[in-house]
């Protein structure tokens, strides 16, 4: 496979080093970056949209735990490895989809475990065709977690202060933002069809006129019909046709 690119976050300089030198046995990482906080560690993100990212959690002003909520959110999603020497940021770190949760001093073994998984999500055969080995979508509600594959979603929508998972077999509703959910889903095959509504195509089996250029969906194993603005008819037209 390619060269995986990978930024370093760490304000601790030893720290980023340590890391940096571990990572030079795997001859597919190239660590092009590093950040020595969290405001430069978004920044860096932003302009240079590594593969991966390893974050460390406990940062002055801006921590990892802020760093990855905001990454999330933008359109190319890095895979996210905290780094830490604290264990109790693991519930937190997980809701967050990381792939990985590192414990200082690192342990060698367990690092290329979490690099071969890092090859195996950024491998090509893993595309949206086949995403159900990208992993699941871990959710908060009612103070349990719970893991969820993307293929099991039918639609999520935004509900006043409440996002709703709605599933093959089970709604969850969550305090998640829509827009977040939207970034964690990248890879899959989502996509927004109205401003509060965001649907996976595989389930799309119907899509009819409405009224003033919008149009109705259709979902298989859904009785209910579901609005789609149109300002995105043309684009998710252009996602479901061959």
């Amino acid at each position: 496979m390619g060269t995986i690119n990978t930024l370093i976050v760490d304000d601790e300089r030893y720290a980023r080093e340590e890391l940096k030198y571990l990572l030079t046995k795997f001859p597919n990482v190239q660590v092009f970056a590093e950040a020595e906080s969290g405001e430069a560690a978004v920044l860096k993100a932003l302009q240079l949209q590594p593969d991966v990212v390893f974050l460390d959690v406990e940062m002055p002003k801006m921590n990892g735990i802020e760093v990855a909520k905001t990454l999330v959110k933008l359109k190319k999603v890095p895979l996210i490895i905290f780094a830490t020497a604290y264990p109790q940021f693991a519930a937190e770190a997980f809701r967050i989809n990381a792939v990985d949760y590192l414990l200082k001093p690192y342990d060698e073994r367990q690092l290329n475990q979490t690099i071969e998984r890092i090859e195996k999500m950024l491998s090509p055969a893993q595309t949206v065709d086949n995403p159900e080995k990208l992993g699941k979508l871990a959710i908060e509600t009612g103070g349990d977690i719970h893991y969820i594959l993307p293929r099991d979603i039918l639609y999520i929508y935004r509900d006043d202060k409440v996002t709703k998972i709605v599933t093959q077999t089970d709604n969850y509703d969550v305090r998640t933002t829509l827009k977040e959910l939207e970034g964690r889903l990248s890879p899959f095959s989502f996509f927004r069809i109205h401003k509060g509504y965001l649907v996976n195509l595989k389930y799309v089996s119907r899509l009819t006129p409405w009224f003033n250029g919008a149009y109705q969906l259709e979902l298989e194993g859904l009785d209910q019909k579901l609005s789609v603005s149109r300002n995105y008819v043309k684009d998710l037209r252009q996602r479901l046709e061959l």
